[in-house]
């Protein structure tokens, strides 16, 4: 059984009949979105839909995890676990023929909808156990992306992992590749306050799974131990950063992140998370330590030969005219190269101005300190691509953060000093680099290197625009360095406020000019509504809660009350404002006055009793409060009083000398407290006025 969707085959022949996973209507929207808007559209689509399942299955940004990956047109793909074709597309423009599995129908009807003008995709719907001994055995890359962690489910058994690799083994090519895209379960994010990806809890995955749940994730080791039970001789590691889901960059064990590099941390879409501590603060020490691969929050382990790159680069978070690519490899001598590919048909001139770009300001910076890294064009078609030359020394951002980090305010000025009197150089000459911030210039002893002039325009500017909005991006990355004296930066410069606010103007002009009408993945953040949550905060409000919502008691044994003869109660509200009191007092106790609270707020009396007999809430003169009083019914039919309390100062009297009192007495009384505001509460309380 086959269904055909535009160029796709659809193979159902092992279908069960029904889709046993499904994420409900958003598949529906999803699917109503991919048959009307062709894939240009998306961006917008996600923008306006402000959803996360939607910015998830739909953003172009989700390729990047397979985009650098060396596939040619020979080569055949299987990619397991294919879902709505996020990664589907890439897969067929990079590769010769691509064999998805998907359990679900609905989802593999979205992928066909979506990329149905492919040639070369077949989509295989059912269970994998089923699909699998009819596929064939000569796979060059088979992909796993956000799937492996699903094995249990795949396979079942006691080792469903090495018996989900074993299987997957058997189906690969000589030379091939599995490439599995996964989180690490001691990735960095969950320690700070992200939830686990696929139960939602706090520390999940930390805690090793106590509370159950079919995925799994895994860190380095533990994958390695799979790899190495299933006979794996080769396999190696990169780092997409943050996640692989929208990943930004990949780091390797021959090219890991240096101090500063990991600032793009609160990425997470899914959910609200909290912020326990400084990511790239912790991601720093992280680095100095040689602990990346430990804490890195998602792998691509490839099974198979090392990639040919050490690193990578997006800037795909922007108009169509500026996606590029940068990626750290290897030319043919086995010397590191940086090269740069445009990553839509509309950047490849965006990358052929960097060539024209280099010859410019090398001519603006000839007998000068500072040395322009050389850049040439090579390829052609989809290998078409700028190439510079892999220049060693330490980016200028990282020794003025040392400087301050260890009061060095002079040494840091010497550096800004010979920035700005480098940058200056020739600055009437009618060509300047834009975006000559600090991480753009690498620093080896006395010599300088520009190394990134992708923003190089036909004008020229003045050298102190150029260093403050250095400056103003410096310290954007990271509010530590605000110790800098913006104000010594100013005089040094000899800007004015006026002025400088100007600068400011004009950058947000630019960055508005890079991302085009695109919104950006943080600003797609913002419209999603995914909250921070700043624990500190959340203790405080905690400590202040505890300390208004206190219960205090004050018997009168015929003086009055006095704050001698009162006490306060170690009982707590519940979360949900409930509170029981059970108080036992001598027979000498006239009055009993309950002040429920040291705050404004709204006051349910449920229930009350006195030497375990119920009291009934309406007996004349046995209650008696500094609030408005409101009698309620529940829906059971049994009564209860609600008072508004316009006061920080509530309190309930109760006239024990009715009540019989003995020698011994106790008092029970449930209660329910909720604070409002004064302003609020003065409101109700008027109201109330006026009704009754």
């Amino acid at each position: 059984m086959t269904e055909q969707i535009g160029k796709i085959t659809l193979d159902l022949s092992k279908y069960p009949g029904e889709d046993l996973y499904c994420d409900g209507a958003v598949e529906d929207e999803l699917l109503d979105i991919v048959r009307k808007y062709s894939q240009v559209e998306y961006p917008q689509l996600i923008e306006q839909r402000k959803s996360w399942p939607i910015l998830y299955h739909l953003s172009p940004l989700r390729e990047n995890i397979v985009d650098f990956v060396p596939m040619s047109p020979q080569d055949k793909v299987l990619e397991v676990g294919s879902g709505c074709g996020a990664i589907t597309g890439a897969l067929a423009r990079k590769a010769g023929s691509v064999t998805c599995v998907d359990l679900s129908k609905k989802r593999s009807l979205i992928n066909a909808y979506r990329h149905s003008d492919c040639d070369n995709i077949t989509i295989h719907v059912g269970n994998f156990q089923d699909i699998e001994p009819g596929l064939s055995r000569d796979f060059n890359y088979i992909c796993l992306i956000g799937v492996f962690e699903y094995g249990r489910g795949y396979i079942g058994g006691d080792h469903p992992y090495e018996e989900f690799l074993r299987i997957l083994m058997g189906h690969l090519a000589p030379g091939g590749r599995i490439l599995i895209a996964i989180e690490n379960k001691y990735g960095l994010k969950y320690f700070a306050g992200c939830k686990e990806d696929h139960l939602g809890s706090y520390f999940s995955g930390i805690e090793n799974y106590q509370e159950g749940g079919n995925a799994r994730t895994f860190s380095r080791q533990g994958l390695e131990k799979i790899f190495q039970s299933c006979g794996v001789e080769e396999y190696h590691f990169y780092y997409p950063y943050p996640d692989y889901k929208f990943m930004t960059s990949v780091y390797s064990d021959e090219r890991q992140p240096g101090r500063g590099e990991l600032s793009n941390n609160l990425r997470n879409f899914d959910r609200d998370r909290m912020v326990l501590f400084d990511e790239k603060l912790a991601f720093d020490g992280i680095v100095e330590e040689g602990l990346f691969s430990v804490f890195a929050n998602s792998y691509m382990a490839v099974i198979g030969g090392a990639l040919p790159v050490q690193y990578v680069k997006y800037s795909n978070d922007r108009a169509r005219e500026f996606r590029i690519r940068t990626e750290i490899g290897r030319d043919s001598q086995g010397r590191p190269v940086v090269r740069k590919y445009p990553l839509t048909a509309e950047a490849a001139d965006h990358v052929r101005g960097m060539a024209w770009a280099c010859e410019k300001l090398t001519e603006r910076y000839a007998g000068s300190e500072l040395s322009v890294n050389r850049c040439r064009l090579a390829g052609q078609g989809n290998d078409f691509h700028a190439e510079f030359e892999y220049v060693a020394g330490r980016p200028l951002t990282e020794l003025l953060d040392e400087c301050l980090e260890k009061g060095e305010q002079e040494e840091f000025w010497r550096y800004f000093e010979r920035y700005v009197e480098l940058i200056g150089f020739h600055e009437e000459y009618p060509v300047t680099d834009f975006d000559l911030i600090f991480s753009n210039l690498l620093v080896i002893g006395e010599r300088w290197t520009l190394i990134d002039y992708e923003w190089t325009f036909e004008r020229t500017m003045e050298a102190r625009e150029l260093a403050f909005r250095a400056v103003y991006c410096y310290l954007l990355e990271n509010e530590k360095r605000n110790r800098l004296n913006l104000d010594r930066v100013l005089k040094t410069l000899g800007i004015t406020e006026e002025q400088a606010q100007e600068y400011r103007d004009r950058e947000l002009k630019f960055q508005q000019y890079v991302e085009g009408k695109t919104a950006s993945m943080a600003a797609l953040r913002e419209c999603i509504g995914r909250r921070l949550r700043d624990p500190e905060k959340l203790v405080q409000n905690q400590e202040n809660y505890e300390s208004l919502t206190r219960v205090q008691v004050y018997e009168d044994t015929g003086g009055g009350y006095t704050e001698e003869c009162s006490r306060f109660l170690d009982q707590r509200y519940e979360e949900d404002g409930h509170i029981e009191l059970e108080l036992e007092f001598p027979g000498n106790v006239r009055m009993m006055r309950i002040d429920p609270a040291m705050d404004c707020g709204i006051c349910n009396i449920m229930e009350l009793r006195f030497n375990g007999e119920p009291v009934p809430l309406n007996t004349p003169k046995l209650l008696t409060v500094n609030g408005k009083q409101i009698k309620s019914r529940t829906e059971d039919g049994s009564a209860y009083l609600t008072v508004i309390f316009p006061t920080q100062d509530p309190n309930i009297s109760i006239d024990i000398s009715r009540l019989q009192p003995g020698e011994i007495n106790i008092l029970y009384i449930r209660l329910e407290y909720r604070q409002i505001p004064l302003r609020m509460a003065e409101d109700v309380a008027q109201a109330i006025k006026k009704w009754v």
